[in-house]
């Protein structure tokens, strides 16, 4: 005897994928634009904060939010609690941020553009020394702007002597690939210098250094600590996730395989300069203290 099975009603028990609905589409928009403000977080907004226990709960949503992300020209990064929806923007996006921007917000010479990307290379670098920094998501790194500039300025020497070892110490063409062509100008330009009314120059490294810090302050990846040291920062969830990105770049190794940062039982510090050329008061890295 043969038993005929009908099985149309497994296919029936199976629920159907819910249909998107005009309104999933505006909460993940919304989750976007959260993700587009750089200093909030979950914690501070009730709905963010359920927009990603969302994201993270329900998988449709998430297909929808990224592709919300991926429509606005960003790349999503991370969505979590303690980094909200962390998204960089493709080159190609309206949200990128040029350096020609960059320059303008601030207000800073065509000439000093490179050294300004050199201060950001550095406190990446100094921020994150070892690649266990960048994998523990508990982790903070804090920078001080003296001490960007001391690093900086340490790595100068490092490479001018490399240079002078291999017999390369000329100056290079303006598109020498590396540190090549930004060392020798970072070392001529002086550390700090002053105005009329005592400010400091912007065009001196301490200045530059600044600059770069307040960018990455107003960009919601590091936090100001206090007014020691040039200004003291911590770095945040967002500023970790954009430098894994960044750790595999060729400048930024160039830059950690100088054997300028010690570390040995979880903190960093810089090795000891020489002290030939006296470098800025107070340019001590308090990098792990909480």
């Amino acid at each position: 005897m043969t038993t005929h099975h009908d099985l149309s009603w497994a296919a029936e028990s199976e629920p159907a994928p819910a249909a998107i609905t005009p309104a999933d589409v505006a909460d993940a928009a919304r989750l976007v634009s959260f993700g587009l403000q750089a200093k909030l977080l979950p914690a501070r907004d009730v709905e963010y904060a359920e927009l990603v226990r969302r994201h993270r709960e329900d998988q449709a949503f998430a297909r929808l939010a990224d592709a919300v992300a991926t429509g606005m020209g960003l790349v999503v990064l991370e969505v979590s609690p303690r980094a909200g929806m962390a998204v960089a923007a493709a080159e190609d996006s309206v949200f990128a941020v040029r350096m020609g921007d960059y320059a303008r917000r601030a207000a800073t010479e065509t000439t000093d553009r490179f050294l300004h990307g050199l201060a950001h290379l550095a406190v990446a670098a100094m921020a994150f020394p070892r690649p266990e920094d960048l994998a523990d998501d508990g982790y903070l790194g804090r920078i001080t702007v003296n001490g960007i500039d001391s690093f900086v300025r340490q790595a100068c020497r490092r490479l001018e002597e490399q240079a002078d070892a291999e017999g390369t110490n000329t100056d290079p063409h303006s598109d020498a690939p590396g540190l090549e062509a930004a060392w020798r100008v970072w070392a001529r330009r002086t550390a700090t210098g002053a105005t009329k009314d005592a400010r400091r120059l912007s065009g001196s490294t301490i200045g530059i250094v600044g600059k770069a810090v307040l960018f990455l302050v107003d960009s919601g990846f590091l936090q100001k600590t206090s007014d020691d040291a040039g200004g003291t920062y911590r770095t945040t969830a967002r500023y970790q996730l954009q430098v894994r990105d960044l750790a595999s770049s060729a400048a930024m190794a160039e830059l950690l395989d100088l054997g300028i940062v010690a570390v040995s039982d979880g903190t960093a510090t810089l090795l000891p300069a020489d002290r030939s050329e006296e470098l800025v008061a107070d340019a001590g890295l308090p990098f792990h203290s909480l």
